[in-house]
């Protein structure tokens, strides 16, 4: 007889992948079912943010991840005769409490490569060509109606979570509306394909009146460029090489350009939308299923890792005997995020319409660094704070001299981190379950990049959730309020 399955996933995409990398590490049976035949094979979302890259740090596939990916090339703005340079992101260099500061440019059939190679490491798989077309759930399970060439077969689960993009069939049988609009006069070509006369070390905008621009971006590691062409409201979408290529050479006026081998083709209709809720009971919806973007700004794919990396670990502490509500602050971190993300995504793309320099550029607010879940309910406003940081901002990296802080972060646990013999004694004496995430405690001595990225001034107590999140600040009363913090996060504590 088979294990009880802990979470069944439908979709295999980053959010989808990023769940089960997560919950597989904790030692939980999951299964991940996708209708697709395979794997996704276009570019499509393809720049990974500064916070993503510590997720993959934490879940163990930042080097292939480092390795197939490249910084993002310069802007070549072309105006008739004229090139005109532009960078999108002004490039940072590493520091202490960044170790990833700089958005990195990878097309996305290779970053879902990296997460399905993660998975396989852990013993999981996807099951491609198996759909899920039904479900019921009760108080204790959900059990879900898979179809595939071998037949049909039920699926009982502690848990579903639908990762199945925005068309997504676990949103749609939950009821949940998709509040928003679609732009169907606003399409977009997407072409992936080998561009000759054309350089590589640029990624090359070609304006156009009435918001109509032709852009080419090199896709590291490979011969391909990823072609955006704006379409006319009634114009049909060029079909083939050649008519790619006419396409292009009438809007660039280069007749040296052409387009061979395509890998991928696609029509982009603009979606701004947000579901009205993130969960029904045991189901609950992650990545474009819960949101869909504009492609400005590289968010949609960013904030569906999130969602994932957020959920797990949540997931993974109910099932290990958590209070259930912990599952509720899923929705209330992570539906405001989403919406704020969404707000900036449809700025930038409204702004690049318009030729408004301001929307090719890229900062601080797309790097998902100083996203913060304070005044949330795992993080209320009114507990101790230090200089730079409240509960529920992001905990940031530091050298201990000969190792980093987000070293001890990495693994499914959380961290108790010390500052001072009071804080010490405290962290010593706190009490931990036998179960769910284990509880790593470091204690942290002298000055340095800890007291600075940190804002300590005296003796301090710091909870970092398993997500690298900060759960509690405590710079007094270090035992009790410790002790009544974590109480909603991890199993009951025997006396």
């Amino acid at each position: 007889m088979n294990a009880p399955l802990d979470v069944l996933i439908a979709g295999a995409g980053p959010a989808g992948t990023t769940l089960a990398i997560d919950l597989a590490r904790r030692g939980l049976a999951v299964r991940v079912v996708d209708k697709a035949p395979h794997s996704f094979e276009g570019s499509r979302a393809k720049g990974i943010q500064p916070r993503t890259l510590e997720v993959f740090d934490d879940l163990g596939v930042l080097g292939d991840v480092l390795a197939g990916s490249s910084d993002y090339p310069r802007l070549g703005i072309h105006l008739g005769p004229l090139t005109l340079p532009w960078r999108m992101f002004r490039n940072r260099d590493r520091s202490t409490d960044v170790p990833y500061p700089n958005t990195r440019l990878m097309p996305q059939y290779r970053t879902d490569a990296v997460l399905h190679d993660r998975l396989e490491q852990l013993g999981g798989k996807v099951e491609y060509g198996r759909e899920l077309t039904a479900f019921e759930q009760d108080g204790s399970s959900v059990t879900a109606t898979v179809t595939g060439d071998a037949g049909t077969e039920r699926i009982t689960a502690r848990y579903l979570v639908g990762a199945d993009g925005g068309s997504s069939a676990v949103r749609k049988l939950l009821g949940l509306g998709f509040l928003g609009e679609t732009h169907e006069q606003d399409r977009m070509l997407i072409v992936d394909a080998v561009t000759d006369g054309l350089s590589r070390d640029r990624w090359h905008i070609w304006p156009g009146v009435r918001g109509r621009f032709a852009g080419a971006c090199p896709l590291p590691g490979t011969e391909l460029f990823q072609w955006m062409i704006r379409l006319a409201p009634d114009e049909e979408p060029p079909e083939g090489e050649e008519g790619v290529t006419r396409r292009i050479r009438a809007h660039t006026g280069n007749r040296h350009i052409a387009v061979r081998d395509v890998r991928w083709r696609s029509v982009f209709r603009p979606n701004i939308r947000l579901a009205e809720a993130y969960r029904r009971g045991r189901v609950f919806l992650a990545g474009d299923a819960a949101h869909v973007h504009t492609p400005a700004g590289a968010q949609g794919l960013n904030t569906g890792i999130q969602d994932a990396y957020n959920l797990g670990w949540k997931l993974a502490q109910v099932l290990a005997g958590a209070d259930p509500w912990l599952l509720d602050s899923y929705e209330a971190e992570r539906l405001p995020i989403a919406a704020g993300v969404l707000g900036l995504s449809t700025k930038k793309y409204a702004g690049i319409a318009k030729l408004d320099p301001s929307s090719l550029r890229r900062g601080k607010d797309e790097q998902q660094l100083s996203l913060t879940y304070h005044g949330g309910p795992l993080a209320p406003a009114g507990t101790d704070r230090t200089t730079t940081l409240q509960v529920g901002d992001r905990a940031p990296d530091a050298d201990l001299g000969g190792s980093r802080l987000f070293d001890i972060f990495r693994g499914p646990h959380f961290t108790l981190v010390a500052y001072g013999s009071k804080a010490a004694a405290a962290s010593d004496e706190l009490g931990w379950p036998a179960t769910g995430a284990p509880l790593r405690r470091i204690t942290v001595d002298g000055p340095g990049s800890f007291r600075r990225a940190y804002g300590v001034e005296g003796d301090t107590l710091l909870l970092v959730r398993p997500d690298g999140y900060l759960g509690h600040i405590a710079t007094r009363d270090f035992l009790a309020s410790t002790r009544e913090a974590v109480r909603t996060m991890i199993p009951e504590v025997p006396a």
